[in-house]
């Protein structure tokens, strides 16, 4: 080690492992799989790589730990976040959570290949808890061997960064580094397995507890632990309630229901699908977690859901997203019930996510429509016969929505007239009928008189759709290709769809490609169309 890594910014990280300090750790310290009882998490260390190789960092997430550009383009931090070596006060360790997959309990899941490296204070005194994805087996890997390949990986660091910069909540991404060995992945689970390469991602949140974590606890009787862990949560990450109590609890229950709403609401703006919304996936902060099999609708289809592993029920499908959310809400009530004991008070907190969605939901709508408030006794119908049209011929819903803000506000013109700005937004030109597109301009029609009757000035309405709209998402096929460069060695996609998606609502005249909708070439390509959970 020379003397420059030795004295790498690196080293100057300080570490309060708050949640290894105070919670109870698996008993075992040998690293294999096995149900862990009594314990909210297991030691464990990343397996050593032989040649890593940094694909990429985020720039703003380093600075978020205090970390400089040179800090982030060091071998040391290459060394550090693949797993490699242990920074003073990385104390690394995998927690223990259950969680229904697909509506079924499953027991016992876990960090199969997440390993916390522990929790960083930042010169703001904000813990950010730094944790690999791929770093190698835990004693919940079950029969997976822990590890991650780029495809999965590219896919995860960019789709952490474009949903902060969309405004959604989220964990976010440090890095991306390749191990500089080869995964074995199915990606179809269809009996043809080949070798891919291995990477790390460095995921960073406050937190990534989540409604699997009290599950598990709640289904073995280990009330105690529970009681611990909850009492943990809102010591830690919920302090402005107070200290715990049965109040309290009920009290951050609400709260936990009112951030998963609010984050559904900005899943369905921006046409984000997570494709395995199970409750081990649901974060108790209100974060989106947990990129695996996501996808971004294109042509607006709410029974579209990205997982090959949901494709027959379409469970987590983008038009049930809400109801899910909800029903997942329900389970951690049901965790947490032996801590209250009294159903009553449970269902009024979990009615707090209902209160919160549908407002949230109208003032969405409002926002993509540009107007200043939303009222059900016209809005109602103006939106659900919009997204009947959406439905009725192939519609890209970003491109839509964006550039219906170009409307030229006048009820006179002719329906081709109105249609103009719109016309980049339909897949398959020839299912413009006459009859659809009478019908879609007497709902643009409808829609002008609607704006002109709210008073807003054209000006405002398209400040106000410009800012709920984004122009720039992580279309599925605008991933491939960064993947399908990145393993050629080529990472400069990677690097070039990160920048512009830190600038999502902006117009950025020299990307307009990257607007464009998808590509005939992409319709069914693995990768652009649908999606398993190998990674």
């Amino acid at each position: 080690m020379n003397s420059q890594t030795k004295t790498c910014g690196l080293d100057s990280l300080i570490f309060d492992n708050r949640f290894i300090r105070e919670l109870p750790a698996d008993p075992q310290t040998a690293n294999t799989r096995r149900q862990v009882f009594g314990a909210c998490y297991s030691r464990v260390m990343p397996a050593q790589v032989a040649n890593p190789q940094l694909v990429a960092y985020s720039r703003e997430v380093a600075e978020l730990l205090d970390l400089s550009p040179e800090d982030c383009e060091s071998d040391d931090f290459t060394q550090v976040f693949v797993g490699n070596r242990l920074l003073p006060g990385m104390d690394p360790y995998a927690t223990c959570y259950g969680g229904h997959q697909f509506g079924v309990w499953a027991g016992q899941l876990g960090d199969g290949r997440a390993i916390n490296l522990g929790e960083t204070v930042n010169r703001r005194g904000e813990h950010w808890t730094l944790q690999l994805k791929g770093a190698g087996e835990t004693p919940y890997s079950r029969t997976a061997d822990g590890l991650a390949v780029l495809r999965s990986s590219v896919r995860e660091f960019l789709c952490s960064e474009a949903m902060y910069h969309l405004g959604v909540p989220t964990t976010r991404a440090l890095s991306l580094i390749l191990t500089g060995e080869e995964v074995i992945r199915d990606m179809f689970y269809n009996g043809n397995p080949r070798p891919e390469p291995g990477a790390v991602v460095c995921r960073v949140a406050p937190s990534f507890t989540r409604f699997g974590n009290f599950q598990i606890f709640a289904a073995r009787g280990e009330i105690d632990l529970l009681k611990k862990l909850v009492d943990f949560t809102i010591r830690t990450d919920f302090p402005h309630l107070g200290e715990p109590s049965l109040d309290v609890y009920l009290r951050w229950f609400e709260e936990v229901c009112r951030r998963t709403a609010d984050m559904i609401v900005h899943w369905q703006r921006v046409g984000f699908v997570h494709g395995v919304m199970n409750t081990d996936n649901m974060s108790i902060l209100g974060l989106t977690i947990d990129y695996g099999p996501y996808g971004w609708l294109e042509n607006y289809d709410p029974g579209w859901t990205p997982n090959t592993t949901d494709s027959a029920e379409r469970r987590y499908r983008f038009g049930n997203q809400p109801q899910i959310a909800f029903w997942n809400l329900g389970q951690l009530a049901n965790a947490i019930y032996p801590l209250i004991e009294q159903v009553e008070p449970l269902q009024q907190a979990i009615n707090s996510y209902v209160e919160t969605f549908e407002p949230g939901w109208q003032a969405m709508v409002a926002a993509k429509l540009g107007l200043n408030v939303y009222d059900p006794a016209t809005d109602d119908a103006l939106n659900t016969e919009l997204l009947i049209l959406l439905q009725l011929v192939e519609t890209d819903m970003t491109i839509f929505y964006r550039k219906l803000a170009q409307l030229v506000m006048d009820a006179e013109l002719s329906n081709d007239a109105l249609m103009a700005p719109l016309m980049d937004a339909y897949y398959v030109p020839e299912q413009l009928t006459d009859e659809y597109k009478t019908r879609l301009g007497n709902w643009l029609k409808s829609y002008i008189k609607r704006v002109q009757s709210s008073g807003i000035a054209d000006a405002e309405r398209i400040k106000i759709m410009n800012a709920a709209n984004p122009k720039y998402v992580l279309r599925n096929y605008l991933a491939q290709l960064a993947i399908d460069k990145a393993e050629q060695g080529d990472f400069s996609m990677v690097s070039e769809l990160l920048e512009l998606l830190r600038h999502p609502y902006d117009e950025q005249p020299s990307k307009e490609g990257f607007a464009s909708k998808r590509p005939d070439w992409a319709r069914q390509r693995p990768g652009c169309s649908m999606l398993s959970c190998s990674s």
